[in-house]
């Protein structure tokens, strides 16, 4: 007999699959912080999945009795999470942002961003009206940019990256979401693909990432694509390349919003001429600051 099948014959309910699931990841001390943040909801998600029920099953499901088929299938789901240390969206498919549903796969990063909370708020109090124009800018999987594209219906929006496995990602998400005349997927170094555009609004999770930090990251990150985490030795190198350049693509009034995380202290120390703003979220997250077009050009000019 193996282990699955020893294990199957213990367990029988709903919830008795959630509870050794959260027992098995606390026992092995793995990292959440790619949609959850607790071995609990974790595991909740991955039992869901595995029976193909939606992530808001009310509690009436706890109590139901699993197959025998059931039971095999989730605990292949709960010791893939434990051995490979893959992050659960990445074995669901699906990861939410905004309220929102994406795909997501190994190609882009998990959705994460606190860039959310200002979204969600319109970005009030820094913009004064609704952009009619919005960049998301190193898009991954372009839950920022469509997420936007929801906030501000009348907005056109372009959804960038360099890569192109990222953008078959985002386009299938603007398909997803129904989103094909309002949003397109555009592949850019940078602006290089974006030479002649001009946006009322650049939202920008880049990667941000320093040499220290990427080498100590729990090994659920590093399923992730380096491309979208690292940028050099003090995590800045995509960031300055676009403080010098971003003036040139907003249009008067513009603003750029920039996440860059635990590199918020190199990047003061970088530009000790700006005053930067940095964003209090009230669901957590740090790093994001909000520069207008005129302090841009300042930059761009030095």
């Amino acid at each position: 007999m193996d282990d699955h099948s020893h294990i199957a014959e213990q367990l029988h309910t709903v919830r008795d699959f959630i509870r050794w699931g959260a027992s098995r990841f606390g026992e092995e001390a793995l990292f959440f912080g790619h949609g959850t943040d607790n071995a609990w909801d974790e595991s909740v998600a991955l039992v869901l999945h595995g029976l193909y029920l939606p992530n808001d099953s009310g509690p009436q499901v706890l109590d139901a009795r699993l197959t025998s088929a059931e039971k095999q299938r989730v605990l292949a789901l709960l010791e893939r999470r434990i051995s490979k240390r893959i992050p659960a969206p990445y074995i669901t498919g699906s990861a939410w942002f905004c309220g929102l549903e994406f795909m997501v796969d190994e190609r882009v990063l998990i959705p994460r961003s606190p860039i959310a909370e200002l979204i969600e708020a319109q970005f009030v109090p820094w913009l004064q009206k609704s952009p009619e124009r919005i960049l998301d800018l190193c898009c991954g999987s372009g839950c920022i940019g469509i997420a936007c594209a929801y906030a501000f219906e009348y907005a056109q929006v372009d959804v960038s990256d360099i890569s192109a496995d990222a953008l078959d990602v985002a386009q299938q998400n603007i398909h997803l979401h129904h989103m094909d005349g309002q949003v397109r997927a555009l592949q850019s170094d940078l602006f290089q693909g974006l030479a002649d555009e001009r946006y009322d609004l650049i939202v920008c999770n880049p990667p941000y990432v320093d040499e220290v930090d990427f080498g100590s990251m729990p090994s659920e990150f590093h399923h992730e694509p380096s491309l979208a985490l690292a940028s050099g030795e003090d995590g800045l190198d995509f960031t300055r390349r676009l403080l010098a350049q971003a003036a040139d693509h907003l249009n008067d009034g513009g603003h750029l919003v920039l996440e860059v995380g635990n590199s918020w202290p190199a990047l003061e120390a970088a530009y000790p001429q700006l005053g930067f703003e940095w964003v209090e979220f009230e669901r957590g997250g740090h790093g994001v600051c909000v520069l207008n077009r005129e302090q841009l050009t300042i930059i761009g000019n030095n």
